[in-house]
């Protein structure tokens, strides 16, 4: 998957979401994340920018949570709203290939960056698919972020572990209720 195209984009606002809000954010772990999506070079990082990126990762969230496409769609025009510039194409200064970025320059910060391109990618998303593009964890011991690109039934874990935990909780509820006593 090209790092700059929409779907990537999305994987990695996934991906730190997950870092920031369900594991113990640190510059090294989130920086991991950058680092695993393409980011190349220097990865300045500080304490400040991992609570903005956290914040942001929060707010990302809501919009995978919302219970259909149009308060997802209301969710992401206030974000966009609130944190997305006019596009703008960068290679930043040759170091990448041309693509799009709705930030306020190629020194924007990183909770900004994060929370602007990552909205963009959402959108994009909904309008391509006329759905949330993912969605919260129903297991009640995660509540982690997924992406749903399939089609047919929509997901509803982050992954086949939380399903299998979950089916197998449900089973043995039935089974131990239905022993007579």
């Amino acid at each position: 998957m090209e790092v700059h195209s929409t779907k990537a984009m999305a994987v990695r606002a996934v991906d730190l979401c997950v870092a920031l809000l369900h594991e113990q954010p640190s510059i090294e772990s989130v920086s991991r994340v950058l680092r695993d999506h393409g980011e190349v070079g220097e990865i300045a990082l500080g304490e400040a920018d991992v609570t903005a990126m956290r914040a942001a990762a929060a707010r990302l969230s809501e919009v995978l949570g919302a219970a259909h496409a149009d308060e997802a769609a209301a969710l992401l025009n206030r974000l966009l709203a609130g944190a997305a510039q006019p596009p703008r194409l960068t290679s930043h200064e040759g170091t990448t290939s041309w693509h799009l970025h709705v930030d306020s320059g190629d020194d924007a910060p990183w909770g900004e960056w994060f929370l602007a391109s990552s909205a963009m990618a959402l959108a994009v998303l909904l309008a391509d698919y006329q759905r949330v593009p993912g969605g919260l964890c129903a297991s009640g011991s995660c509540g982690r972020p997924y992406l749903d690109f399939g089609g047919g039934s929509p997901r509803r874990y982050c992954s086949t572990r939380c399903a299998t935990r979950e089916r197998v909780a449900a089973h043995r509820s039935r089974s131990s209720s239905s022993v007579p006593g």
